[in-house]
């Protein structure tokens, strides 16, 4: 075969606050030819994720920091185009972890067949994928709900806290989340069957907001957020209250951001349970996990939202769409055809 040629996008600089355009660069590179045991893919959908932001500073963290001209991290869906494993064929869709990238060798060892026939094959990077995939480990090995608790989640319209409030319904919990808009707001409510939901921006006393939306106190607090908001949540817990910390996306681009939260002796005084969740500690349950998913979404009772941008090359500037609250639900790049459509 003729070389490959992939268009990549890397780490220029490390972003001071929101990232910048000059803080990636694009370009093209050949790819090496496929040897065995590799499979050369061509990416169809790219996901982009709160976390990667923390991937981009030179700090300690759960993973590597991207180093300076490395390729921005995340999962893909693509396509199988040359194969030398006999467990992949050409035309395979298949998740992978090749980041920002048009095309890639990889080991097929390291990659996940996707059934086109289960879903529609973006959800592989929201409902079904690491988002649904944290939602579910992160409330039920986590959070522990028992029913008729009462489960409150911030950014309660994303990918994995819409996820999180279906979840909490389906276990028979009172459900109670916060978002940034009207609009958010009443998906959580008229599409997702929240009990309630606050527009912190609007709401005024996001305190005594959250006193009345959950008067009979937090039995689960699923943190996504941080800041502001996650210290109103935690003076509402109940006694014995467990809160599976997934994320603080409100300090991802702060220059100056808390390290540790001001009220721990609150934590003595209700004898509240905290843990950070890492979806890959659960990796072995994961398809049991997409199994009873995708069994909620074929049922009706899991509904999901996308919003996808098309254009490879406008992923840097789509992924700020994830701290500036335009953006609604799980956010992917297009980059290619898509052969599961008609």
């Amino acid at each position: 075969m003729t070389e490959t040629v992939s268009r990549r996008i890397t780490l220029a600089s490390r972003p001071h606050g929101l990232p910048k355009p000059e803080n990636f660069q694009i370009s093209d590179v050949e790819l090496p030819r496929v040897a065995d045991g590799e499979v050369l893919i061509r990416t169809i959908y790219l996901t982009l994720d709160p976390y990667m932001r923390g991937m981009m500073e030179d700090a300690e963290s759960y993973d590597d920091p991207i180093p300076l001209g490395g390729v921005i991290v995340g999962s893909t869906v693509s396509e199988v185009v040359e194969s030398r494993d006999p467990s992949l064929a050409p035309g395979d869709i298949v998740e992978s972890y090749v980041g920002w990238q048009s095309h890639a060798v990889v080991p097929a060892a390291h990659l996940r067949r996707i059934d086109p026939n289960l879903a529609p094959i973006t959800t592989a990077l929201g409902v079904l994928g690491m988002p649904g995939l944290t939602a579910y480990h992160g409330l039920l090995k986590v959070g522990l709900p028992r029913s008729g608790e009462t489960v409150f989640v911030s950014a309660a319209s994303g990918a994995v806290g819409a996820t999180v409030g279906q979840i909490a319904r389906i276990k028979g919990c009172r459900v109670v989340g916060c978002a940034g808009s009207d609009e958010k707001v009443a998906y959580c409510l008229d599409d997702c069957g929240f009990d309630a939901c606050i527009n912190y921006k609007t709401c005024g006393d996001f305190e005594a907001a959250l006193r009345e939306a959950c008067s009979d106190g937090i039995d689960v607090n699923f943190e996504n957020v941080g800041g502001p908001i996650s210290r109103a949540v935690m003076m509402q817990l109940n006694e014995h209250a467990r809160m599976a910390v997934c994320g603080t996306i409100s300090n991802y681009n702060a220059t100056d951001a808390e390290m540790v939260p001001d009220n721990l002796w609150w934590f003595i005084v209700r004898r509240i349970r905290v843990e950070g969740l890492l979806v890959t500690d659960f990796a072995e349950h994961d398809e049991a996990a997409r199994a009873e998913l995708a069994s909620w979404i074929e049922d009706g009772r899991m509904i999901y939202r996308e919003t996808i941008v098309d254009g490879f090359d406008n992923a840097p500037v789509a992924f700020n769409r994830l701290f500036e609250g335009s953006n609604f639900g799980k956010l992917i790049v297009a980059v290619g055809d898509d052969p599961t459509k008609g």
